[in-house]
């Protein structure tokens, strides 16, 4: 498992990231997300999630937040909300006490 990365989101975002060696599992909506997020964090210490599904998986996705693997990471996406910027930004800042990131 180690050093095992994944991407789930929708096509478009996702295949850039397929250059740099992640795992890529394109969705097309909330049902298809969750299962495949099911499916991958068995395999894969680190998922990233494109915003779009992340924001309306919330709740679904604490449950991960209880165990040390995988750690699943909103991700900003062409199709974004603002959710994924949000989250990074607001997990930035309670690790290391400051944003180091955006600036805002």
């Amino acid at each position: 498992m180690q050093g095992k990365m994944a991407i789930v989101g929708d096509a478009d975002t996702i295949m850039v990231f397929q250059a740099a060696g992640v795992s890529t599992f394109p969705v097309t909506d909330e049902r298809e997300a969750r299962e495949t997020i099911r499916k991958v964090a068995r395999d894969y210490p680190i998922v990233f999630l494109t915003e779009e599904f992340a924001e309306p998986l919330k709740e679904f996705l604490k449950r991960f937040d209880e165990e040390a693997y995988p750690v699943i990471l909103p991700i900003p996406s062409g199709k974004g909300t603002g959710y994924g910027e949000a989250f990074l930004k607001s997990a930035m800042e309670r690790a290391l006490g400051v944003d180091i990131l955006f600036g805002k």
